[in-house]
């Protein structure tokens, strides 16, 4: 067979045209499943970039991070014992929201420590949180903007009220309180 040069050209721009559709199908497989698990913390992202396949690099940098930790689920004991705390959170509210506040909030950073998530700064804990609990982080964030400006007396109770229902419905994932209930009610 006599290849002429204008068939090997041909040949070589199909090649790169299909190597081009897989690659920008793989990209379109690719966000989204981004877009699928992260939720809306992928379309903040998105906008925090400025970029989809710049913020799709970060959400994968976040997922590669979060698996190289040692996560762990809490040990039913574990979870009675972070439940009651969160109560006594909850009572200690009804006297002194402000300062009850900052206990729920210390007592997520307590519960990610549990768990084997790194406890730093509240950015890198929202991020590292939002591979595992994307439909909840958003809570969390809220939270802790509430947090930060009760802490400089610029919120009132309802206000302070719905950063702890915010709190409350990460602490909830977070301990994996819903998998003890489950477990209970099935024995």
């Amino acid at each position: 067979m006599n290849l002429t040069p204008i068939t090997v050209a041909a040949i070589i721009v199909a090649i790169l045209a299909i190597a081009v559709a897989i690659w920008a199908l793989l990209e379109v497989r690719k966000m989204r499943r981004l877009r699928f698990k992260f939720g809306p913390e992928y379309d903040r992202t998105v906008q925090r970039e400025g970029d989809a396949e710049h913020a799709a690099r970060v959400l994968e940098k976040r997922e590669r991070r979060v698996s190289s930790y040692h996560i762990r689920p809490l040990s039913p004991r574990e979870v009675d014992g972070f439940a009651s705390a969160w109560r006594v959170v909850q009572e200690h509210f009804v006297d002194s929201p402000r300062e009850a506040l900052s206990e729920a909030d210390q007592l997520i950073d307590d519960a990610m420590k549990a768990r084997g998530y790194p406890v730093s700064d509240f950015e890198a804990q929202a991020a590292d949180l939002s591979v595992d609990y994307p439909s909840v982080v958003e809570n969390y964030r809220a939270a802790h903007a509430i947090d930060l400006r009760q802490s400089e007396a610029r919120t009132d109770t309802e206000e302070m009220r719905k950063a702890m229902r915010h709190y409350h419905a990460l602490f909830e994932q977070l301990i994996g309180a819903d998998r003890l209930h489950q477990v209970r009610e099935a024995n």
